[in-house]
């Protein structure tokens, strides 16, 4: 066969494959489609009842919705109904109400007509009985009221003044014998030494050729020494001893330990002198405050100012007619402790004001008032309480007591100074600086009575009112002290108090 024909053959060939592949591809192509078709129906189908289901289930529940809204509106309704039937229940009952207290009100009306008709004729009664009554008795109604009322206040100032009188004799009684109770269980559960100190001190020397060594040449030594120290040394024929003489034992202790210190090192020379007595004075103050923070832990007083602590050390060195007046404030201390817990008081505030009742006689600088007021001022500059500063200075009567603590520092005061042997003041010279008190103030024109009280440190002078004026008291009371400051000698100083007054008893029997 030709070439020609093979290609002709074979391009038919082609063309037949292309056209079965086309008619193959066709028909493949109208079965998908068809099957899709079908696939796209069912899904169809399938939505379309989807949303039939869903429309009917939105449906459903939006009718619910819109019964249970109705059902809430008539529920509503039926409330605004018998809310509605209540307010008109209640008009009616108000209406009603309001007609009975109009019918109420004219008959009120009608009655206080009456009442005022009754009265008005009452008191035309009233007035003609009161001018019959004016006519018999010779004085009008208002006298006769006055009367009667002048009556009755005197019976009542009357009774009155029995009851008073009857009621603060029962007082006095009571409270007497209370007050002796708690001094006596006081005094009975605090027990104290009775010492007292004298005004010159003994230091004793080994032999006699010491002496001489502290007169030193021409008794340069013992200048020295009285010069630095503020004592009197007295260097006598009595054997192996040398007097130290001074009131003050704060200085009488410096002079005794800087003698005992020359003595024991050997040399006493002015310088020597000097230079113990001042090493000796440090060591005292050490030891003042030493003692006042011992005596404080002792009576459990704490939160102290370190001043006040110093003046309590100091304390020791001081004394009071002879009474150690630390020993004197610890047991005042302990014995007002004591009587406030008696009396249902505060024990460490009433310990407080005790241990520090006398701390204005220990006070480095001079001052011209009373010893309780310098304390006071004393205890308020330095932070303690009003309490505590009202009882320190009034425990002598110089300021007037403001709290309970107060007098029971001036009662444990007066016991601590009082007990036998704790003073060394004799007894004879006692009773007569006070009679001498009282007779000097009897001397004088108008006195009728004198009483010295508080040891001495006031007078109170009772004078006459018709013979007296107050002007003439301020006079009286100025030259009973002058007469006093000049002619007698005592210790402190002591109160005037002119008292003028007019009294009037009566008794019911």
């Amino acid at each position: 066969m030709s070439n020609l024909t093979i290609t002709l053959i074979a391009v038919g060939c082609f063309l037949l494959g292309v056209i079965l592949c086309y008619l193959l591809c066709r028909h493949a192509q109208n079965g998908l489609f068809r099957k899709a078709l079908a696939e796209a129906e069912i899904i169809k189908k399938n939505k379309i009842v989807e949303a039939k289901e869903k429309f009917i289930a939105l449906k459903t529940e939006h009718e619910t919705m819109v019964r249970q809204q109705e059902q809430k509106m008539q529920q509503a309704e039926q409330r605004l109904q018998q809310r509605e039937q209540q307010l008109n229940q209640r008009q009616g009952d108000l209406q009603r109400q309001q007609n009975e207290l109009k019918n109420r009100s004219q008959q009120l009306d009608k009655q206080q007509q009456v009442i005022d008709y009754k009265t008005t004729e009452a008191e035309k009664y009233h007035q003609q009985a009161q001018q019959q009554l004016e006519e018999l008795s010779g004085m009008s109604a208002a006298e006769a009221k006055n009367q009667l009322v002048e009556s009755l206040k005197d019976e009542a100032r009357t009774n009155a003044l029995s009851y008073i009188n009857e009621t603060m004799d029962a007082a006095r009684l009571n409270a007497a014998m209370e007050a002796k109770k708690i001094i006596i269980k006081t005094i009975q559960r605090v027990a104290s030494e009775s010492t007292v100190e004298n005004a010159v001190s003994v230091f004793r020397i080994e032999n006699d050729e010491v002496k001489g060594r502290i007169i030193g040449r021409e008794g340069r030594n013992i200048r020295a020494l009285e010069a630095a120290t503020g004592v009197e040394i007295v260097v006598d024929d009595t054997p192996e001893c040398i007097t130290l003489s001074a009131f003050d034992p704060i200085r009488r202790e410096i002079a005794r330990l800087s003698l005992h210190q020359l003595v024991q090192d050997g040399r006493i020379h002015p310088a020597r002198i000097e230079e113990v007595v001042a090493k000796v004075t440090q060591q005292i103050e050490e030891e003042i405050i030493e003692i006042g923070k011992r005596t404080t832990i002792d009576l459990g007083v704490h939160g102290l100012h370190p001043e006040l602590i110093r003046l309590v050390g100091k304390m020791k060195y001081r004394s009071s007619y002879g009474q150690n007046l630390l020993q004197h404030s610890r047991e005042t201390a302990n014995l007002c402790a004591t009587m406030a817990s008696e009396l249902g008081l505060n024990p460490k505030m009433a310990r407080r004001a005790g241990l520090l009742h006398d701390i204005g006689k220990v006070a480095d600088e001079d001052y011209e008032q009373p010893h309780a007021e310098v304390g006071m001022k004393l205890c308020e500059k330095y932070g303690e309480k009003p309490e505590i500063c009202n009882a320190v200075g009034a425990h002598h009567d110089e300021i007037e007591m403001e709290t309970l603590i107060a007098p029971i520092v001036q009662a444990c005061d007066a016991i601590s100074g009082a007990r036998p042997g704790a003073r060394r003041e004799i007894v004879e010279t006692y009773i007569k600086r006070l009679n001498d008190l009282e007779n000097i103030a009897m001397a004088y024109p108008g006195v009728i009575k004198t009483y010295a009280l508080q040891a001495g440190r006031e007078l109170r002078v009772i004078v006459g009112s018709d013979k007296i004026s107050d002007k003439d008291t301020e006079l009286l009371s100025y030259d009973i002290a002058k007469k006093i400051q000049d002619e007698m000698t005592y210790p402190g100083q002591v109160k005037i108090t002119v008292i003028r007054e007019t009294r009037a008893i009566s008794y019911a029997k």
